[in-house]
């Protein structure tokens, strides 16, 4: 089968084409914008995986640098290795958008790879992944409610465009990808990822306006090439057991919301605003039922441990669900727009260039700063990206945050995402390397863990930033907005926790500034959101922002004028190009020794830009006078203390102190000379070229004591 469909949007065609290359697959898509090219291939297990209470699916979005016509890697080793991040963030969007769209009750293993075939440089792959993987699920016979569309929204001159090349995403304020599936004849959204530059909330609704209608024909075209060559999905085995339902309903009974909503003579009249001993208390005694509850139901069902297990979690859905909507009330006590408690904290590690502490409820993120030369930034070699990035944020994720055993091992594809998402979240704030020439380097620790843990690291970087006396245009603070719906009828939640966040339907990340939105991203348990719930929810998001934000500013209002004592000292100046061989010197000699007599690092850009870099300030100081020295325009009539470096037979070579050199010829002197004895001369000349001619001048008073010396 050799099927090729197209499509145009945002004026530029998509095509989709079935090709059956991949014949052992459940099914393959080819898709193409440009000459960005993507093959999608989806893969199902044979049968069932017994004891999961997690739909098995896996995604893996694969740069080859063939794509980009690149050979890259080290010298010994010229194949691709682990996945960068934007590989990872690109898997995850793909991950995110398809999930809510498998049935609850399947249980096969399911892989999708969407392998990067060619690269154009313009045309960005994930889209093409999401839709590519969209129809290969659609066409096959894995069970899937699909299709969905998605497109990226930018700006160019002020209007809203679509899929937009990666010149134009540079020069936009917004850059968002919306990913929907159609409700009859609705579009609800399902996927949302973004990084602005400080847009208001309707500029985003704006943007959702112009992706809908291209959302909605992108679902109608892939439904009607799978209408026409989809194969017949298999059936899934339901793995309900109503007579082990039935006795798990009866021995939990009303336990479960005992635990989470205790009455007023347990509580003893108090709020549970997640504090210490109440969340600790209520997560332990949920934990004890849960044994309970499967010592009981093992003796008659042995195998069916698993079972027990999702059917306890549905009843603690449930009743969350029920409590919310019904009652608005929350397992911690809080109304439904809420904030947890906040504490903030900065400058609390001595040593560290700049630290902050951001406690939210339990969730409490350390987040210390590192600055660096020049030099220290990461040099990147991918697909996309060839290049260096001077503002790195990592996310850490340790078993301690969340009270489990673990072995400690790389970062988790989480942990990446995590981390590139606070880290776009926080760039638009970050100074130009121009007015701050250091390179940024911040870790958010996760000290404890109980729900919005990315954005609590967004939180407490920022006062690392202000901290460190790195000069951000403003602070950022990050939230994360939760839902609970049944039908038509639905509740937004204001910094959820770890049960909602676990059973909720929605985590919505919304992180900005005063001015503005610059991240967000947004996954859902339910098929999709309404364009009504996604206005609320930003709205929502936006009050909660502004609260952190002052709470925040309390602490520590504004960037510190001086940078901590421990942080390098980076010093800028700029020499002309031709210049540049005097610093360097033959082989590195001349850079090589000032760098040794002043204990500094040195870098010097082929636009004659130099940076000097030194923990001591007098250091870096006596490196800029040198080079300084080695740059400027020697003038005819100037006297210098040469010392006699090199003697030949035309006449004497000179160091003159400055870096630089002049020649004493043999006919202007008249007594010999010896290497290293200092002598009194004046430039006479200086030619095209540069070279230094020199004669011997009379001494200066200064100079008289020295005479002996000459």
């Amino acid at each position: 089968m050799n099927e090729k469909f197209e499509i145009e949007v945002g004026g530029k065609k998509i095509e989709l084409e079935i090709k059956n290359l991949a014949e052992r697959a459940n099914s393959d898509i080819m898709a193409r914008c440009g000459e960005s090219q993507v093959f999608i291939t989806c893969v199902m297990s044979e049968s069932d995986v017994k004891g999961l209470s997690f739909f098995p699916l896996t995604v893996n979005y694969e740069e080859k640098y063939y794509a980009a016509g690149k050979i890259l890697g080290s010298r010994y080793v010229r194949r691709e290795g682990k996945p960068s991040d934007n590989a990872i963030v690109v898997s995850r969007i793909i991950d995110r958008t398809i999930r809510p769209l498998f049935e609850k009750d399947f249980k096969r293993e399911v892989q999708v790879i969407a392998t990067s075939l060619s690269w154009d440089e313009e045309n960005d792959p994930d889209i093409l992944g999401i839709l590519g993987t969209s129809l290969a699920l659609s066409i096959s016979d894995i069970p899937w409610q699909g299709p969905v569309g998605a497109v990226r929204v930018g700006m160019k001159n002020g209007k809203l465009i679509l899929n937009p090349t990666y010149k134009e995403r540079e020069e936009s304020p917004l850059d968002i990808i919306f990913a929907g599936v159609k409700s009859g004849e609705k579009i609800l959204i399902n996927m949302i990822e973004s990084a602005n530059k400080e847009v208001k909330e309707e500029l985003i609704l704006e943007a959702l306006k112009k992706a809908l209608p291209e959302i909605k024909k992108l679902i109608n075209f892939q439904e009607k090439i799978s209408a026409g060559l989809g194969k017949e999905k298999i059936t899934i085995e339901k793995t309900r057991k109503p007579e082990l339902e039935e006795e798990v309903e009866n021995f939990l009974g009303k336990k479960i919301e005992r635990i989470l909503f205790p009455s007023e003579t347990e509580t003893t009249g108090t709020r549970d605003k997640d504090s210490k001993t109440k969340g600790f208390e209520k997560s332990e005694k949920l934990k004890e039922l849960k044994k309970e509850l499967i010592e009981f139901t093992e003796k008659d069902y042995p195998e069916e441990e698993w079972l027990v297990k999702e059917i306890f979690e549905k009843e603690v859905r449930r009743i969350i669900h029920e409590k919310i909507l019904k009652e608005e009330k929350r397992v911690d006590g809080r109304k439904l727009d809420e904030i947890r408690e906040i504490r903030c904290e900065a400058g609390l590690i001595p040593r560290t260039h700049g630290s902050g502490l951001f406690c939210r409820g339990l969730t409490k993120s350390l987040s210390i700063l590192t600055l660096g030369g020049p030099g220290e930034q990461q040099l990147i070699e991918g697909m996309e990206i060839t290049g260096k990035k001077r503002f790195l944020h990592h996310y850490n994720f340790p078993p301690y945050s969340t009270g489990e055993v673990r072995r400690l091992s790389a970062p988790s594809r989480r942990e990446i995402n995590h981390g590139m998402l606070a880290e776009r979240a926080l760039l638009p704030v970050i100074p130009n390397f121009d007015d701050f020439p250091y390179t940024i380097r911040i870790v958010s620790e996760m000290l404890s863990s109980n729900g919005s843990t990315s954005m609590a690291s967004v939180c407490s970087s920022s006062l690392a930033l202000m901290d460190a006396g790195v000069p951000v245009k403003r602070p950022v603070a990050g939230i994360a907005i939760g839902l609970v719906q049944k039908g038509k009828d639905y509740k937004l939640l204001t910094d959820i926790q770890g049960p909602e966040d676990f059973h909720g339907d929605m985590d919505f990340k919304i992180a900005g500034t005063r001015e503005g939105i610059t991240a967000l991203q947004m996954d859902v348990k339910v098929r999709g959101i309404t364009e009504e719930v996604l206005k609320e929810a930003l709205l929502r998001g936006k009050r909660a922002r502004l609260e952190i934000l002052d709470l925040m500013e309390k602490v520590i209002p504004e960037p510190r004028s001086k940078l901590s004592p421990f942080a390098p000292k980076v010093y800028r100046l700029e020499i002309p190009t031709e210049k540049i061989g005097e610093v360097i010197g033959p082989k590195g000699h001349t850079i090589k020794r000032i760098v040794e007599q002043t204990d500094t690092t040195i870098d010097v850009e082929p636009t004659g830009v130099v940076y000097i870099v030194s923990k001591d300030e007098d250091s870096a100081k006596k490196a800029v006078g040198i080079i300084k020295n080695i740059t400027r325009e020697i003038k005819v009539g100037e006297t210098f203390l040469g010392k006699v470096k090199k003697i030949s037979n035309f006449g004497v070579f000179l160091e003159l102190g400055i870096g630089q050199e002049g020649l004493l010829h043999a006919s202007r002197i008249k007594k010999p000379l010896r290497i290293g004895q200092k002598v009194l001369v004046q430039v006479i000349s200086v030619d095209e070229q540069g070279r230094i001619n020199l004669n011997l001048a009379k001494p200066v008073k200064k100079y008289v004591k020295r005479r002996k010396n000459w």
